[in-house]
């Protein structure tokens, strides 16, 4: 038994479900979201509810089912409260600022980093040293934080670079004489 998967998903208040086969579509006030299930699991709404249920006790339909059931939850997170991912720059020197629909970032190149945003996710600097990342989509946000991250990882002697906040870098010790 899937202990995820039995839980059924609450819908909130100015949100709606619509589900069409194996395929379900969450409208709210941030937008709207589809997700696509496999033929394993059923979904159903019942009582203002979504349950996700397992077509058989193959160990593939068990795996599908706390999936589907997670899926079917972020997408009702993603229209109520949206996802967002904090990263904090540390550097002497390192700096984000946001032009237009461009992340500038300065980190130690010979050249600023000039970062797009793509549509679905907002990127904001609110100080120079912290970038925020916001969407409704859990994995383009969570891709897009790991793709700034990954222009200047956080480095174990001094610490410099981006990550996230709250992360803890290991340090390491320099050279003694």
């Amino acid at each position: 038994m899937s202990r995820i998967g039995k839980k059924p998903v609450e819908l909130p208040q100015g949100v709606t479900a619509n589900i069409d086969g194996q395929s379900i579509e969450v409208k709210g006030p941030k937008g709207t979201r589809s997700f696509t299930a496999t033929d394993d699991v059923t979904i159903e709404l019942k009582d203002g509810a979504v349950t996700v249920t397992p077509r058989g006790t193959s160990k593939r339909a068990r795996q599908q089912w706390g999936m589907s059931r997670s899926m079917v939850e972020n997408l009702i997170t993603g229209v109520t409260t949206g996802f967002k991912k904090e990263l904090e720059i540390q550097g002497v020197g390192y700096r984000a600022t946001m032009q237009g629909k461009t992340l500038k970032l300065a980190l130690g190149y010979s050249h600023d980093v000039d970062f797009e945003v793509p549509e679905g996710v907002t990127i904001t600097a609110p100080k120079q040293t912290e970038i925020v990342v916001e969407g409704i989509d859990q994995q383009l946000v969570g891709q897009v934080a790991a793709n700034i991250r990954e222009w200047r990882r956080p480095e174990p002697y001094k610490g410099k670079g981006i990550r996230y906040k709250g992360e803890s870098i290991f340090r390491k010790e320099g050279k003694k004489k």
